[in-house]
């Protein structure tokens, strides 16, 4: 480039000029936003799958915490999720699982628990676990169902049930 100097009317060299041209900085910033156009849908992508396995993982903590609560109290299987917290109203708090999970909403899933199979005193002998997505197609994508047999099934678009495939 050459500037026009203040003390004469000669042309010169400029020398030591930093700086980039708005075409330059133009193509930088068009260059991050196609690799955010790539990158995005990638890392939703793997968060979601993340949340998938993380659920399924807390599905078998559930299904091995009631094996635990069936055995050491020996009264059947737990009457809420919250009992085999810290915070359960039960015969006692049995720390089974975390707290977070026996709230019913951990790693973007719901956690539904219902008791089934009451026995003569009202101790339920079996249980179902569904979990869903709390926001479909965004926190995940699959449904899960777990019962007392401990076989962790899954379902697409919809609650999963004791017919869908397993894992």
């Amino acid at each position: 480039m050459r500037y026009l100097t203040t003390n004469s009317n000669n042309w010169k060299s400029r020398k030591g000029a930093a700086g980039f041209s708005l075409i330059e900085l133009l193509i930088v910033v068009a260059i991050i936003l196609i690799l955010a156009a790539i990158a995005i849908p990638n890392f939703l992508r793997s968060k979601m799958a993340a949340n998938e396995a993380a659920t399924v993982q807390n599905m078998r903590s559930v299904s091995v915490a009631e094996y635990s609560y069936q055995n050491v109290y020996g009264i059947g299987f737990s009457a809420t999720l919250a009992d085999l917290g810290g915070s359960g109203s039960g015969p006692t708090a049995a720390n089974l699982i975390d707290d977070v999970l026996a709230s019913g909403t951990k790693s973007g899933y719901v956690v539904t628990y219902a008791p089934t199979i009451p026995d003569p005193n009202g101790n339920p002998l079996g249980f179902t676990v569904n979990t869903a997505p709390v926001v479909a197609n965004s926190t995940g994508t699959r449904y899960f169902f777990v019962d007392q047999t401990g076989v962790i099934r899954w379902k697409v678009g919809g609650p999963a049930a004791k017919t869908d495939p397993n894992l």
